[in-house]
């Protein structure tokens, strides 16, 4: 006989999972003594959003689901901004939360709330597990749904008396690779073709196109037809390499420097694109250059995406089939490549400014140099967030992990705790505003108990920068945006963690530097001075192109 509990936990084993990341509580306690027994090792966080985070983002750097776990009401809805940063962000994650005993009702209504029904907007799939014997294949069909194309987050509910239930010992469920449906031949012929007789072509990598799987094939794509590249924000760092066909990231919708290059263009040939994440450009009605959707779905239609042509199916098995088709018969415009050029130079400008507090070029530079190739920067939102996805270059995929999707505050510190974990033998850093870190500060606690060795930058304005900025833009005054922070030296050191604060420009590199030789968890609190915001993503664009609306 095993109890339900037991099964859950077996079931989770025969995934492959090795770690659950969450904040039980009493309808969990079956689950937890299951847990102690097993090969998984629970990760305890200090508030459940923070586990979610973790989760999320092992499904977006491993593709194979993370694994978070919550108690019933407060504990469950705690979870819902990172399903929906799951969600939105297509990242893989499975979501276990307590309920009451549904046989009977011992404590009436006491902290119930309809979680599933909570969960379903925010999830792929969202069920109760009603009897102990269905569970091994309740969770083969939640690992299969939040794995398969779109990944995302599926909930599952286990009530207390189904956790304690005896039953006989059910086998568990063979786990097999997920086949992708490959694109009609037809299909790619047909956006070879078009790719062949346009003049400018240029290739712009989105979501969906930063998965784990493709790095390989779509850096191959690029390298065989020589077809230069943007990317969307979440799109970053999917190719390998620094290629010399680099065109740069959107990070705004348009009229940004980079936009030149997609005006520029007679086709642009979109790998991945997830309208979800902010519109990289925006498409015409009539008369603008032509768009080739390549995805594993079809294109949502929207006001700013409506493309000519659509490739459906598996991205690597139909980038490598347009290769085939392309590689050697296309000729690089020279036209594109001098304006690639002007381009990053534009963006590189006052990369080294002596400014203090430290401008944001000049923290996008001096993080560059200190992070290897193979380091992983992990941000929060905030204003920051566009100068690195404008500045940061990238040449190991997955090496800047950023959301523009939900766009949530509060994710950066829980993300590069779990890179950290993942990959202990590279250089993890966070980057957060003030404003975002105070969110889910409280997880410094959870990476000093876990060793973790990692670096937390803090840029401090003393405010909500992005939405001052913006709110400064709209000709608003400025109001009900700025707050007092603690001395984070002290907070960090509290935690038990070493804390450092960069007293002028040329501070920023050396304690960085120290931090990282000095191992375990470091923060550095940054001053960070915003002016440039204003004037380089407004008024130098705007003098650039009068017409244009910031996006």
């Amino acid at each position: 006989m095993s109890k339900g509990s037991d099964l859950l936990v077996a079931a989770l084993e025969n995934e492959g999972v090795d770690c659950i990341f969450g904040v039980p509580g009493e309808e969990n306690l079956d689950v937890l003594e299951s847990l102690r027994t097993s090969k998984i090792r629970l990760i305890l966080t200090r508030h459940e959003q923070a586990a979610a985070f973790m989760a999320a983002t092992h499904g977006r750097l491993t593709g194979r689901p993370g694994v978070c776990i919550a108690t019933l009401g407060p504990g469950a809805l705690n979870l819902s901004t990172g399903a929906a940063y799951a969600h939105l962000g297509a990242m893989p994650m499975i979501m276990i939360t307590g309920q009451k005993a549904i046989m009977t009702a011992k404590q009436a209504r006491f902290q119930i709330v309809d979680v599933v029904a909570s969960m379903r907007p925010l999830t792929k799939m969202t069920r109760q597990i009603v009897n102990a014997a269905s569970i091994p294949s309740v969770v083969r069909d939640a690992f299969r749904v939040a794995t398969e194309e779109r990944p995302g987050p599926v909930h599952l509910e286990l009530p207390e008396d189904v956790a304690a239930e005896e039953t006989d010992a059910i086998p568990m469920i063979p786990v097999h690779p997920l086949e992708r449906p490959i694109a009609p031949r037809e299909a790619l012929d047909r956006a070879a073709g078009m790719i062949l007789a346009a003049r400018r072509p240029l290739v712009m990598i989105g979501a969906a196109g930063n998965r784990p799987h493709l790095v390989e094939t779509l850096s191959s794509f690029v390298r065989r037809t020589l077809l230069p590249f943007f990317n969307t924000q979440m799109g970053k760092g999917a190719v390998t390499g620094g290629s010399n066909l680099y065109v740069g990231t959107a990070a705004l919708s348009e009229g940004d420097h980079v936009h030149q290059a997609i005006n520029h263009a007679d086709l642009i040939i979109a790998i991945g694109h997830d309208t979800i994440e902010k519109p990289p450009f925006l498409m015409k009605s009539a008369g603008g250059c032509k768009v080739i959707h390549i995805g594993y779905q079809s294109a949502a239609v929207e006001q700013v995406y409506h493309p000519d042509a659509e490739v459906i199916g598996d991205i690597g098995a139909t980038v490598t089939g347009l290769a085939d088709r392309l590689e050697g018969r296309l000729v690089a415009d020279p036209s594109m490549l001098e304006l690639r050029q002007t381009i990053l130079s534009r963006i590189n400008d006052r990369a080294e400014e002596d400014r203090f507090p430290i401008t944001p070029q000049r923290i996008v530079h001096d993080v560059r140099n200190v992070m290897p190739e193979d380091g992983i920067v992990c941000l929060d939102n905030g204003m920051y967030k566009i100068w690195f996805a404008r500045n940061y270059r990238t040449h190991v995929a997955n090496t800047l992990l950023l959301d523009n999707a939900l766009a949530t505050m509060g994710a950066g510190l829980p993300s590069a705790m779990m890179a950290a974990m993942l990959y202990p033998g590279r250089r993890v850093m966070a980057i957060c505003g003030d404003g975002g870190f105070m969110m889910n500060s409280q997880e410094m606690e959870t990476a000093v108990r876990l060793g973790l060795n990692l670096v937390v930058v803090i840029l401090n304005d003393n405010g909500y920068g992005m939405i001052r900025w913006k709110q400064s833009v709209d000709d608003f005054p400025d109001f009900g945006l700025t707050f007092g922070n603690p001395d984070f030296v002290r907070y960090a050191e509290a935690y038990g963690s070493k804390g450092s604060r960069v007293a002028s420009v040329d501070d920023l590199v050396p304690t960085l530097e120290a931090a990282f030789a000095g191992g375990g968890v470091h923060l550095v609190e940054v001053p960070i001075d915003y002016a440039e915001n204003t004037r380089v993503l407004v008024e130098e664009l705007r003098n650039r192109s009068p017409d244009i609306k910031l996006a």
